[in-house]
């Protein structure tokens, strides 16, 4: 009787997506509020172009670095966790077999069942470690182009997003007509942003739509209350 394969499809751009993200709803987010802040305080157009330009280049900037010292700093953990597995590998291998044995007894297999694995592991150093690192540890192995990856994403993101909330203010000559017009166009792409999150992460898709939409919404309009206050 013919069976039709079994095909897993796993999502497996995690890193890409957190990325995207990060990158994305803070771009989204801080240019709109801090063009409706300034769309509060004075009624220029190209005073507000500027500033929200001089917002997304720093932005993306600081963003970027952020992204590629985070995952340089992952690198570089991993690498130290990995030197300092050798080391317990060679200088004291029975704590090491036994810890093996332990993680195999989290998942219920008794310690006389997992001592061939155990003592297989121990005669090939290089798959003992990694399975120390993976499973004692919960660490992978980071991509080495991870770092660059990360800040390159994360700033096109910034970027990609920041000028969605400040284009109205490009194509329109009024400050109050381009805050009109960037709320709406905003709040849209943070729902269509938060739904597709929702989406790739796992939670429930109008949930995250709302929950976006609600943040950019409230710093915006906390920026705008505040600049005419101060003003």
């Amino acid at each position: 009787m013919p069976t039709t394969p079994h095909l897993e499809k796993h999502f497996t751009a995690g890193n890409f997506v957190r990325d995207v993200v990060i990158g994305m709803s803070d771009g989204l987010t801080v240019p709109f509020a801090l063009a409706a802040g300034l769309s509060g305080a004075v009624q220029n157009t190209r005073l507000i172009v500027v500033g929200g330009l001089a917002e997304i280049a720093a932005g993306s900037i600081a963003m970027g670095l952020g992204g590629y010292l985070a995952a340089r700093g992952d690198a570089e953990h991993y690498e130290q966790e990995r030197a300092r597995e050798w080391r317990e590998v060679k200088e004291i291998p029975e704590e090491e077999m036994a810890e093996v044995s332990r993680v195999f007894q989290a998942y219920g297999i008794t310690a006389e069942q997992s001592q061939p694995v155990v003592e297989a592991l121990s005669r090939r150093p290089d798959a003992w470690v990694d399975f120390m690192m993976r499973y004692e540890l919960g660490l992978e192995a980071p991509d080495p182009r991870r770092a660059v990856t990360s800040a390159a994403t994360i700033a096109a993101a910034y970027i990609a997003g920041g000028f969605i909330p400040l284009s109205p203010y490009m194509a329109l000559g009024s400050a109050t007509q381009g805050l009109i017009v960037s709320a709406a166009v905003t709040l849209v792409a943070l729902g269509v942003f938060g739904f597709i999150k929702g989406r790739f992460t796992g939670t429930p898709a109008f949930r995250s739509s709302s929950q976006t939409m609600v943040t950019g919404a409230l710093a915006s309009a906390a920026a705008f209350v505040l600049a005419k206050l101060i003003a």
